[in-house]
């Protein structure tokens, strides 16, 4: 069993190569005598076991059955597969070549435009990414006041329909700006006049938006769905539905504090859920959301402070301030859309948030189970437990911990090819000092 172990971790650090995704799992696989960290249940000092796919056991001790591969960790770490409650991965490939962004599309109003049809299994980014244990991605569209419905997406598949995990989770409304500014971007002068209505129209357009979709849906109710009455169908509002019964989420993408107040006054007229994206100024408004029960994906903990007069590490503590408050919180990277490849740094943020208070548990299940559970995927991830998805990692170390490696990576129970193209130039240039007598 030391052999097999063996073999995963020389395989992870040779060469990459063309992706190849894994074919379904056709055995049980035990892995003993490692650091499971259940998320849900505490840590383990033992093993876990799936099977078809799914998580079968978490214990102490499990005795193989005949046919399991038994895989001896030797004292390894195991951790549910972490989970991007928003990126642009698959959607994105190089920010400054159009070509390869298919994130956005035209108009200010396409709820029916669906993430995943765009979704890019081949992207380069993925691997890079799952190579720091992110195998679950909720991937978002881009641009306009509604610019989409976003898809849960598994780093690993030959299409876009494998590697779905659930579509829809969610529409998303790009908050208009509440405050006017005297500069706009490059310093230029934006009349305020002009700044407040734009807001304004904004804002009634929202309101238009549901009006009119609750119209179409009573409408929908009285007419046969026959395909006769197709051509009597609007996409845009026909997509709407779920959202205006309350049925699915609202993703709403607002930072400043007025923002935020802003749309949970909103959503309580309009009486749907809500969940708010980016939430910078959350810590602002804790007593609103944790009394509106609104959710905040808590993005770029990284980030500057708004103003000149917070502190340094504003952003840095922000989440250990909704965790003191009682907000339901997760942590994402920065940029939904457009900086896919920071998605990969999503266990530094959490780490970062550790470092400014917010407790190492509630750090490391902000990207797990608190992401799980504000995506509404956490029946099937998030932690380990029986019955759920076995999507998880073994890594040599505290996953947390920037030194520590992904060893190896399973999603559904599918051994996942961990080669990328930042371990295939790390060996290129290593070999180069090597022959060059640089490097010994």
């Amino acid at each position: 069993m030391k052999k097999t172990l063996f073999m995963i971790i020389i395989s992870t650090f040779i060469s990459a190569n063309d992706q190849i995704p894994g074919p379904p799992q056709s055995h049980p696989i035990l892995l003993k005598n490692g650091v499971i960290h259940t998320i849900s249940n505490g840590v383990i000092q033992g093993s876990i076991l799936f099977d078809n796919g799914k998580i079968t056991h978490v214990g102490e001790f499990i005795a193989p059955q005949v046919g399991t591969e038994v895989i001896d960790l030797e004292g390894k770490h195991v951790y549910p597969g972490f989970i991007a409650a928003v990126s642009g991965i698959g959607l994105v490939e190089i920010n400054a070549v159009d070509v390869t962004n298919d994130h956005s599309e035209r108009g200010n109003f396409n709820p029916n435009v669906r993430a995943n049809v765009a979704y890019n299994p081949d992207s380069e980014i993925i691997p890079t990414t799952r190579s720091n244990g992110v195998l679950v991605a909720n991937v978002v569209p881009a641009s306009g006041l509604v610019s989409g419905q976003s898809s849960i997406m598994m780093m690993d598949g030959w299409t876009w329909e494998n590697a779905t995990l659930s579509h829809p989770s969610g529409l998303h409304i790009n908050w208009p700006q509440m405050g006017t500014r005297a500069r706009g971007r490059f310093g230029r002068s934006v009349p305020i006049k002009n700044q407040i209505e734009r807001r304004n129209k904004s804002l009634k357009a929202l309101d238009d938006i549901m009006k009119e979709s609750r119209a179409y849906a009573r409408l929908r109710q009285t007419k046969s769905r026959s395909a006769e009455n197709y051509h009597n169908e609007d996409l845009r509002l026909e997509s709407m539905i779920p959202y205006v019964q309350g049925k699915l989420p609202i993703y709403v993408h607002a930072n400043e504090v007025r923002q935020i107040e802003a749309a949970v006054h909103w959503s309580k007229r309009q009486d749907v859920n809500i969940i708010i994206v980016g939430g910078k100024d959350a810590w602002r408004t804790t007593n609103l959301l944790r009394k509106n029960k609104v959710p905040v994906i808590y993005e770029s903990v990284t980030a500057l402070p708004n103003r000149r007069y917070e502190d340094y590490d504003q952003a840095y503590k922000g989440p250990a301030l909704l965790h003191e408050a009682g907000v339901q919180f997760c942590i994402a990277t920065a940029g939904s859309a457009g900086a896919a490849y920071q998605l990969r740094n999503l266990p530094n943020q959490a780490a970062m948030a550790a470092a400014y208070g917010l407790p190492k548990n509630e750090a490391l299940r902000s990207i797990t189970l608190s992401a799980a559970e504000i995506l509404g995927i956490d029946k099937q991830v998030g932690s380990l437990e029986s019955g759920k998805d076995a999507t998880l990692f073994i890594s040599n170390g505290d996953a947390l911990e920037i030194r520590t490696n992904v060893l190896q990576a399973y999603i559904q129970g599918r051994k996942v090819d961990m080669g990328d193209r930042h371990k295939m130039l790390f060996h290129k240039y290593q070999e180069k000092y090597r022959q060059l007598d640089i490097l010994k």
